[in-house]
C-alpha cells in the first residue's frame, strides 16, 4: 500500500460533475471541456471564464456543457480538483523509495515538481488545488495542501526513518504552504518561473525542516 492510499482525498473532480460519465466517449468529452476551460483560463484568467467560452473553445453546444456542469463555478471547481489530482499523481511518482538521498531532499523536490505543473498545465497558475477558488471541503476532508502535506510526511516516515511527530508534520505542512506561495509568486509574471524565487523556495523549505529533519 502506498502513502497515497491512506491519504484523506480532496474533493474530486467527479464529485462536482452533474452527470459523471460512464462511457469512454463521455469521458473524452468531459476531458475536452475541462481542457478547453483550462486554455481559456490560461489566456484571460479564471474570473472571466463563462460556460459559453468553454463551449466555443471545445466546439460543443452550450447544452453539452450544462449536461456536465450546472454553472461556471462547477467548471472551475472541477478543473481545480483535476489539477489537485494531477499534482498528487506526480507526487506519488516523486516520492518512491530510493529516489532521494534524504527526507529534506524529498520535500525540497516539491519545488521543481510544482514548477513543472505551472509550466505544463494550462491555467494551473491561475487555478490549482483550491488556493484561489475555495473548494469548501467538508469538515471530514482536507484541503489540497493539507492532503499533500499528509502524503509527504507519511512518505518520509516510511522511506527515510523520520520520527512521526506532530512537530515534524507541522514543519512539512508549513513547507508545503511555502512552496505553494513562492512558486506561485515565481510564475506571477514569468511563464518559465523566476529562478531566484524558485531557489528561495528551496532555501526556505530546508530552513523550515532543519530543526525536524
Amino acid at each position: 500500500m502506498s502513502v497515497l492510499d491512506t491519504a484523506t482525498p480532496v474533493l474530486s473532480a467527479s464529485t462536482l460533475i452533474r452527470n459523471e460519465p460512464v462511457q469512454a466517449r463521455s469521458t473524452a468529452r468531459l476531458a475536452t471541456l475541462l481542457d478547453s476551460a483550462a486554455a481559456v483560463i490560461a489566456e484571460m484568467g479564471y474570473e472571466r471564464l463563462t460556460t459559453a467560452m468553454v463551449a466555443e473553445r471545445a466546439g460543443a453546444s452550450i447544452g453539452t456543457v450544462y449536461r456536465y456542469f450546472p454553472d461556471r463555478i462547477a467548471v472551475l471547481q472541477s478543473l481545480a480538483a483535476r489539477n489537485a489530482e494531477r499534482m498528487m499523481g506526480r507526487v506519488a511518482a516523486e516520492l518512491v523509495a530510493g529516489r532521494h538521498a534524504s527526507a529534506a531532499d524529498a520535500v525540497v523536490a516539491l519545488v521543481e515538481l510544482t514548477a513543472g505543473l505551472f509550466r505544463s498545465e494550462p491555467g494551473y497558475r491561475s487555478l490549482r488545488g483550491g488556493d484561489v477558488l475555495d473548494l469548501l471541503p467538508a469538515p471530514t476532508e482536507m484541503t489540497a495542501n493539507a492532503t499533500l502535506a499528509h502524503v509527504v510526511a507519511d512518505s518520509i516516515v516510511l522511506n527515510h526513518a523520520v520520527a512521526n511527530t506532530a512537530d515534524m508534520r507541522r514543519a512539512v505542512g508549513t513547507a508545503v504552504e511555502v512552496v505553494d506561495a513562492l512558486v506561485a509568486r515565481a510564475f506571477a509574471r514569468s511563464s518559465s518561473g523566476s529562478s531566484s524565487l524558485l531557489a528561495e523556495a528551496e532555501r526556505a523549505v530546508r530552513a523550515i525542516l532543519a530543526a525536524q529533519l
